[in-house]
């Protein structure tokens, strides 16, 4: 992973500040120094670290890589202090440590709102949103707001996903909330769900969460990188970030799979967590810095 940027010290005061003063958290996030969120070239880096609080710890083949909050927390301070990096994507308690470690300075914070249908559950399909809401990203100086649209059929919780996916695209709207909508058309398939990545079916789910509120001004699309990126951004005007996707065993071929896709028109960067994080040869910042490089040509 590299030379760790986090001692025990700052463990120390975030755990003390949680316990003796945790008006202090809010505080931290509230008080940091705020940035546009587009600047200069017009494009956006973004680091994910949403994936404990759905319930998804595994990287590759260790199924609790993520479980070590600290470990985490220092590759978040590394990936957050390389050039080019922009923000991050988190759930209020991921928000809440870098807020209170003072790493959040001069970043976009994006507040994953989360998904209440966990991974295996039998109630996945049924993803109300069980984390941050409009109105207190808007109260506590969030940047952004990140939903996950998965539309399933043949599931009836897809109903109720999609309404509650609405109410916040509106109230985002009438907050000036720019708000990341991340949609899969998705099945159930031997007691699992999986998401359709056929390019037919990325299109057809943008043309559902294009669709979804009653205001699309703020509106902004994350989407996977899938075969024919041409006609899947032929599919939306709205500004859209690359979904980084898994890690892979081929880092290589992914980084050309995003060069390519970030070459389009109307597509303004990346939201890339694990595949940096927990790259294959534990180097955070190379794998940083390479991404950052794709997203903005003037690194050097």
């Amino acid at each position: 992973m590299g030379a760790s940027l986090l001692q025990p010290a700052d463990f120390d005061r975030l755990r003390d500040l949680r316990a003796f003063r945790p008006q202090g958290v809010r505080e931290a996030l509230r008080d940091r120094a705020r940035r546009d969120i587009l600047r200069g070239d017009g494009r956006l880096f973004i680091v994910a670290a949403d994936h404990p609080a759905r319930g998804a710890l595994a990287v590759g083949a260790n199924p609790t890589a993520m479980a070590d909050r600290y470990d985490l927390l220092d590759r978040l301070a590394i990936a957050l202090s390389r050039p080019g990096v922009d923000g991050v994507l988190g759930t209020p308690d991921i928000v809440d440590d870098l807020a209170a470690l003072g790493l959040l300075d001069d970043k976009v914070v994006v507040g994953s709102m989360n998904r209440g249908g966990l991974r295996g559950a039998a109630f996945e399909m049924d993803d109300r949103y069980t984390a941050y809401d409009v109105a207190g990203m808007a109260a506590s100086g969030i940047d952004f707001a990140k939903t996950l649209v998965r539309v399933n059929l043949a599931d009836p919780g897809t109903a109720a996903t999609l309404e509650a996916t609405a109410h916040a695209v509106t109230a985002a709207a009438e907050a000036g909330l720019p708000i990341m909508l991340e949609p899969f058309m998705s099945t159930w398939q031997n007691g699992r769900i999986v998401n359709d990545l056929s390019t037919d079916a990325v299109i057809l789910s943008i043309a559902i969460a294009a669709g979804l509120g009653a205001d699309s001004s703020y509106t902004w699309m994350k989407l996977p990188v899938v075969d024919d990126m041409e006609r899947v951004m032929a599919a939306t005007t709205m500004p859209t970030l690359l979904l980084g996707g898994d890690p892979g065993v081929h880092p290589d071929e992914t980084f050309a799979a995003w060069e390519g896709a970030l070459a389009l028109p109307g597509v303004r960067g990346l939201t890339v967590g694990r595949t940096l994080l927990y790259p294959p040869d534990d180097d955070v910042a190379a794998a940083v810095d390479t991404a950052a490089r794709l997203v903005h040509r003037d690194l050097t």
